[in-house]
């Protein structure tokens, strides 16, 4: 049976559902919140030891300015609601991506990261204004400017997910078949699941049967 350690998740469709249920994206934004609540609870059930979710990436800032701004109230109120919460149950936060949001959202999640950095329940990576081919150039510039030689080695480590090891699976929600400029040296040999759902509509039912399936697949890296 496989080890699980660490899932990723591109959480794609809230917009859609909104759209379809209550003819407001931003309703769909806030249905999805309660998706990620479930499947953190059971991330834990399953003792997974990393989650990741891509939240909101560089691309992302070509919507509209009031889509953007809703996205970002909805996970300051999240975040100023939850932390206690995440600090209770021993949840360690992590962000990845560039922080330059607003002065209150910065702060918020830098407070965030400092209040659970010692929690080792569940470390949950947010991706937010992340872009994983921009993460990579920074990457080698940082190697080339350390005067190191350039491999998988130094490269990983200039990473935005150093020592955190890389996804045995990632899902995408929504019925899309793409990537998306995420993890994209960090999937190089993660198994991936596009599911037909949209995010809201994902329950801990349907992750439990992709994990259940990801279990049962051969694993063979290369080999035979």
């Amino acid at each position: 049976m496989n080890p699980l350690n660490h899932v990723a998740i591109i959480m794609d469709g809230n917009g859609r559902w909104g759209l379809k249920h209550c003819n407001s994206r931003n309703k769909g934004h806030k249905a999805g919140l309660d998706t990620v609540e479930k499947i953190i609870e059971e991330t834990i059930k399953q003792k997974i030891n990393y989650l990741t979710l891509f939240a909101f990436s560089t691309e992302n800032w070509k919507r509209p300015k009031k889509e953007i701004n809703y996205l970002f109230n909805l996970l300051e109120n999240f975040l100023s609601k939850k932390i206690e919460n995440f600090h209770e149950k021993n949840i360690k936060l992590k962000i990845i991506g560039k922080k330059n949001f607003s002065k209150e959202l910065n702060k918020l999640l830098k407070f965030s990261e400092k209040k659970t950095s010692k929690n080792k329940s569940l470390q949950i990576n947010l991706a937010l204004n992340y872009g994983s081919r921009s993460e990579l150039i920074n990457a080698i510039k940082l190697t080339l400017k350390n005067n190191e030689k350039i491999n998988e080695r130094s490269i990983s480590k200039y990473l935005q997910t150093k020592n955190i090891p890389d996804p045995e699976i990632l899902i995408r929600t929504g019925n899309t078949k793409r990537l998306s400029n995420f993890l994209l040296w960090q999937a190089a040999y993660t198994e991936i699941f596009f599911e037909k759902k949209l995010w809201p509509d994902f329950n801990e039912k349907d992750y439990i049967k992709i994990i259940k399936k990801f279990k049962k697949i051969k694993r063979n890296f290369g080999k035979i």
